[in-house]
């Protein structure tokens, strides 16, 4: 029998864990001959089509789930035209919910599970080709039976989860890409009603021993990147603890974890302010501010802990922290989502995420969303469309906000100019937002250089006090100094003064200076470049004594 898997992802960085982990339980079984179509959503279908065709197997899977769904129901009902006797089974958070619509309407989906796989794709491999009856023992199947009555298995969880075979002793397992993945605990003890992991329980564990096995793997691989798929990392400190003194052997790696501010120990905060930096990249799981929203979502945690915790993991210089925050949740008004925004600013996070809600398949908000007043698109990604508490038009505006974040304060260039200018100016985020729609470049793809000069020319009208700090911003990021942000620069016949103060870097007499004025008495910056200053940053920087 042969065993195709259309591994199908949004990017080339991408690789979903679905395929090694899954082959890994069954890899020495000699009946199955395995291949894999590998692809993203923007390649061309046929193409893809093609390739599944010269294989001819007699059974297709793949994983379906928020970003590849259109494409991946494209390529498989063309797969199953051309291949008529070719058996399409298909898995993935996709399927979380009632999935008996989704079979009537795509017939040529012999069945789909529900849940976690490992231990009952191999059973259903088994009885693949045997009368439907047989498929009624299989734990998290849902599929239409001869009799053309949906037949619906429940949901699959691995309790054995430490007894699996890992991932990565699967050929299968792709050491090319940027990261890999990492799955230390499933399950998640939270019960955030727009999530899927919010009825995953109990959270079921890897021993400590396992996990350094597996590192020193990861490790050996020259792999630079971890991303822990542990919904909560610190659900139980100790644990964390000893995870983080297991990531400390591998100082050239960055881990890559999600953390529930709220949880924070004070032994596990004395652990993360002595780790080496870069170790880790930390998400924080904030979704909003304000303590109505944070409950009706069923999220646990008091909102005064996650507060102290999530200022406390941004003020750490040893790491970098990111919070994301969720337009579209119940009770979340827009004024509400500008206001976070501005403490997420002070707080000094790394990077602000503002994302619109999606109603996905299995989460209680999903189920709920009538009484929540929660109005989504019923296609992927489900995105809210309106609630009770914020408008459409509303919506749009987070989304507006949600590029300007991610094109100016997310970006490291002009993120700490950006954020001195929320913070000093109630109504920066407004009126930059505002100009921003009215140039018609909010949904433009914009270069660093074009940013700069974006923002330069909305100072200089709006906060000319600002002006020296882009101009500064632009010189470090090592942009032409005959444009704009540079204009005030000096370049020709620079020499150092009598006295000046370095700020960082240290002189010499071969580097080109250039001189940026601050006032009519000669402070300023000077700057000093190794070689063309148009091309490069500087290396050096000092100011006059006053």
């Amino acid at each position: 029998m042969k065993l195709l898997w259309l591994d199908l992802n949004s990017s080339y960085a991408h690789s979903s864990l679905a395929l090694p982990a899954l082959h890994a339980q069954i890899a020495d079984d000699a009946t199955i001959e395995w291949c894999v179509v590998s692809a993203t959503i923007n390649e061309n279908t046929g193409s893809v089509v093609n390739q599944v065709y010269r294989h001819q197997p007699d059974i297709l899977a793949a994983t379906n789930w928020l970003f590849n769904h259109e494409q991946l129901l494209h390529i498989v009902s063309r797969a199953k035209a051309l291949l008529p006797h070719c058996c399409i089974i298909l898995g993935g958070p996709e399927f979380l919910g009632d999935n008996e619509a989704f079979l009537y309407k795509n017939k040529y989906v012999s069945g789909v599970f529900r849940g976690e796989g490992e231990e009952v794709f191999p059973l259903w491999l088994k009885v693949w080709n045997h009368p439907k009856a047989e498929w009624k023992s299989i734990k998290g199947l849902c599929y239409i039976d001869e009799a053309n009555k949906y037949q619906d298995n429940g949901i699959a969880r691995v309790m054995n989860f430490s007894q699996l075979i890992s991932p990565e002793k699967s050929c299968f397992f792709n050491w090319s890409k940027p990261f890999v993945q990492l799955e230390t605990t499933r399950g998640c003890f939270n019960t955030c009603a727009f999530c899927v992991s919010g009825g995953e329980k109990p959270v079921r564990t890897i021993p400590l021993e396992a996990i350094h096995e597996r590192l020193k793997v990861i490790h050996q691989h020259g792999i630079k990147n971890v991303r822990v798929l542990d919904r909560t990392f610190n659900y139980n400190h100790k644990r964390a603890k000893e995870l983080l003194g297991l990531f400390r052997n591998y100082p050239d790696i960055c881990f890559h974890l999600e953390i529930h501010p709220a949880l924070l120990s004070e032994e596990l905060k004395r652990e993360l302010s002595t780790l080496p930096k870069g170790l880790l990249h930390l998400e924080a799981g904030i979704q909003s501010l304000k303590e109505p929203v944070l409950q009706q979502s069923r999220r646990i945690g008091k909102l005064s802990d996650a507060l102290e915790g999530l200022k406390y993991l941004c003020s750490l210089k040893n790491m970098e922290t990111h919070a994301d925050l969720i337009a579209g949740l119940p009770l979340y008004h827009l004024s509400e989502i500008f206001e976070d925004v501005r403490t997420l600013a002070e707080y000094g996070a790394g990077e602000i995420q503002l994302e619109s809600l999606k109603l996905l398949p299995g989460t209680e908000m999903r189920r709920r969303a009538e009484e929540l007043g929660i109005q989504y698109s019923p296609l992927p990604p489900y995105e809210v469309l309106q609630t009770r508490e914020i408008s459409v038009d509303e919506l749009q505006t987070a989304r507006y906000l949600s590029r300007m974040l991610d094109g100016f304060y997310n970006t490291s260039i002009w993120q700490k100019i950006t954020r001195t200018l929320i913070l000093e100016n109630p109504h920066f985020l407004h009126e930059f937002l505002d100009h921003l729609v009215q140039t018609d470049v909010i949904d433009t793809p914009l270069s660093l250089e074009r940013r700069g000069i974006i923002l330069y020319d909305f100072c200089k009208n709006h906060y000319p006090d600002y002006l020296t700090q882009v101009s500064i911003a632009w010189i470090e990021a090592g942009m032409s100094l005959k444009k704009a942000p540079a204009e005030r620069v000096r370049t020709k016949r620079q020499v150092p003064p009598e006295d000046w103060e370095v700020v960082y870097g240290s002189y010499r007499e071969n580097l080109r200076l250039c001189f940026l004025p601050v006032d009519e008495e000669g402070h300023g910056y000077w700057f000093g470049f190794e070689s063309e200053i148009q091309k490069i940053q500087p290396v050096f920087k000092a100011t006059k004594r006053l």
